[in-house]
């Protein structure tokens, strides 16, 4: 640590992405900012246990391709995505449901397009469930019909599937295709439901709804029974179609320690511990106290009320990662899958080491289940058998690598949301992080962009760029 007299332009108050992302912008622009962070390590909830060669996320947020702040913050030009194969699978009634295929970039984009595209889709055969170990396949002919019955048409028939009819399916896609094509700001201006409720105004049916948007949206907003806002549950429909469902390559701690590794040596200072703030201070626990010409509180929301009494702590939605190791991979391609039936207490769950194969030692098999809302008793026995369902195969040989609950994962977005909280408290003392904008990593690093200028116009400094060309995508 410094010496008590050391004096910095800003202290930012925790090493979490957007205390990271706003150092960043402030460097750029010529603002010496030192990072004090409590832990001994950075990134807050964005952290990565290692087991055995295994790289196990405590929080499984899923990460988008097309969110603008990836793309555009300083020193996340090495970040390496890992994407999920396009679209998703959806398990219902006992059956693997390919959905949304055609959705970002995998193919047409104009509504036309993708209502081909979706047909398509919809009269392919659906996945088949991996066969139970024991189970006999049925004697087939050599044409590869069944013993004893006629040969099966090339192409079946249309049909009802969990996501509806063949003309259901194209009605999915278009409406995925027109939303990817909306801008940002008119999803803004429509009108603000909770997102359960306004799951109907998208103009698909029911089975539509309840077998395909409910549990992406679920899974997308960390949020099981959809008490979000309808603008966010749009924005985050709206970054699906237009990228692609992703990790980080080597862990969600990846993001983080690369932000931190372009800063300039000793910008972060790890296992310091912040007791008061003020406009123009910082005081420690052991290490005496800063001064400056601004502070940052860049913590999660409950420790910036604790340093700032009166600012606002939103409810949470809480979360559990689960990670087995797996003898064989359950499933062959890297595709998320969903529970449409909400069966059992996994809301979606991958083989990660076929997304990421860093995440696993050379031939093991990590899987990966998200837990959304209060873990169930006896967890691993009760996710074990879920499993099971879910991929149609035995899980007893698995072996339980690690189950992360976080009790407070995500900010709650409910209806009325702001989507850009003030995050300029008073000049000399800013706030930034996912609570003050979109509870996604998009909305934590455009949270400390927006606090990196807010900062910038007090100092009197012309940001880099001025114009705001990143819009909130949740």
């Amino acid at each position: 640590m410094p010496e008590p007299a050391h004096h910095a332009d800003v202290v930012i108050v925790g090493a979490g992405v957007s205390g990271l992302s706003a150092a960043h912008q402030l460097n750029r622009a010529g603002v010496t900012t030192v990072i004090l962070e409590a832990a001994p390590y950075v990134g807050g909830r964005m952290s990565t246990e290692k087991v055995d060669g295994f790289r196990l996320d405590k929080i499984g947020q899923l990460l988008s391709t097309s969110y603008p702040e990836l793309r555009h913050t300083p020193g996340l030009d090495a970040l390496a995505l890992r994407p999920f194969a396009p679209g998703l699978l959806v398990h219902s009634e006992g059956q693997h449901h390919r959905a949304a295929e055609f959705i970002g970039g995998q193919g047409p984009r104009r509504t036309r397009g993708a209502l081909h595209a979706a047909r398509a889709l919809a009269s392919a055969p659906l996945v088949p469930r991996p066969a139970r170990a024991g189970a006999r396949a049925p004697l087939r002919t050599p044409d590869g019909a069944p013993s004893g019955r006629a040969p099966r048409p090339s192409r079946p028939a249309a049909r009802s599937t969990p996501l509806g009819s063949a003309l259901d399916q194209a009605r999915l896609g278009a409406a995925l295709a027109r939303l990817a094509a909306t801008p940002v700001r008119r999803l803004l201006a429509r009108p603000e439901l909770p997102a359960a409720r306004a799951l109907s105004a998208h103009g698909l049916p029911a089975r539509t709804v309840e077998g395909f948007l409910r549990p992406l949206l679920s899974a997308l907003l960390c949020d099981p029974d959809l008490t979000t806002s309808s603008r966010c549950a749009d924005l985050a429909l709206h970054a699906f179609a237009r990228g692609r469902l992703c990790l980080p390559e080597g862990g969600a701690d990846a993001l983080p320690e690369l932000l931190a590794a372009a800063l300039p040596p000793g910008t972060v200072r790890t296992g310091v511990r912040v007791t008061a703030v003020a406009a123009n201070r910082v005081t420690t626990a052991e290490h005496g106290e800063l001064t400056c010409r601004g502070v940052l509180l860049a913590t999660d929301a409950r420790a910036a009320a604790e340093l700032l009494p009166g600012l606002r702590v939103p409810s949470f939605h809480a979360m559990t990662v689960v990670h087995h190791a797996a003898p064989e991979p359950p499933l062959a391609e890297p595709a998320l899958l969903l529970d449409a039936d909400r069966r059992g207490p996994v809301a979606h769950t991958a083989v990660v080491s076929h997304v990421d194969p860093t995440r696993a030692p050379a031939g093991r098999f990590l899987v990966s289940s998200t837990v959304l809302g209060p873990p169930p008793d006896d967890l691993d026995r009760t996710v074990l058998a879920h499993l099971a369902e879910l991929y149609g195969t035995p899980t007893d040989r698995w072996e339980l690598l690690a189950a992360h609950h976080t009790r407070e994962a995500v900010p709650a977005m409910p209806p009325p949301h702001d989507l850009r909280r003030p995050v300029r408290l008073l000049s000399g003392l800013y706030v930034c992080g996912d609570h003050r904008d979109t509870s996604t990593v998009q909305g934590a690093l455009h949270s400390g962009r927006r606090a990196a200028h807010a900062v910038l116009s007090d100092l009197g400094i012309t940001p880099t760029h001025t114009k705001d060309q990143l819009p909130t995508a949740a």
